[in-house]
């Protein structure tokens, strides 16, 4: 049996709409795959916004994008993902393509370390505002640890209770799907009816 990658599936989506010249978001920078995938969508002409609140992250990140010449289409910010609103210029708001999560702990690193419940749904929050029309938001949930369990079940909510004219929301789940398995939250905006 093939192994399904929930990453690999949530980077299929976004590179149907994601296009040069776009500007994308990588709500959790972690080791930089996600921010590295994004800027190469983006390309020179586009905007990757990175935020993650472990310098360590950030600088890995920033070493894997310059190795591969991509720096210069990317922001990595040392804030909370809930703080995008207030660190992404103004005139990015409202033209943002996509925006990626992947939540949880920085993978090798410090466990103890893990995105929080109340700041993610913020995060997503502002990223869905910030958002345009037929944009996407990807949204990788790891409910196999508390913090995570906590935090999978109040995003559900919170993206289940977006007004369903507006955003279309579909939940991805593994190739085993069980409580603690991981899940890909999709959603999509919709344009707004004149």
């Amino acid at each position: 049996m093939t192994r399904v990658s929930l990453t690999r599936t949530a980077h299929e989506l976004i590179e149907t709409i994601l296009r040069p010249g776009d500007r994308a978001i990588d709500a959790t920078v972690g080791n930089g795959h996600d921010t590295l995938f994004l800027a190469r969508c983006v390309g020179d002409s586009g905007r990757v916004f990175g935020f993650d609140i472990q310098s360590r992250a950030l600088r890995k990140t920033a070493d894997k994008l310059a190795q591969q010449g991509m720096t210069a289409r990317t922001a990595l910010f040392n804030v909370d993902h809930s703080q995008m609103g207030r660190t992404i210029p103004a005139d990015s708001h409202g033209k943002i393509k996509v925006a990626m999560f992947n939540l949880g702990y920085l993978p090798g690193g410090d466990k103890t370390i893990t995105t929080q419940t109340a700041n993610t749904v913020k995060a997503i929050a502002v990223a869905a505002e910030m958002t345009s029309a037929h944009g996407l938001i990807s949204i990788l949930a790891y409910p196999g640890h508390p913090e995570g369990a906590l935090e999978t079940d109040a995003v559900e909510h919170y993206l289940y209770s977006l007004p369903a004219q507006d955003y279309q929301v579909r939940t991805l789940a593994s190739q085993h799907p069980t409580p603690s398995a991981p899940r890909l939250f999709v959603v999509e905006k919709k344009p707004m009816e004149r």
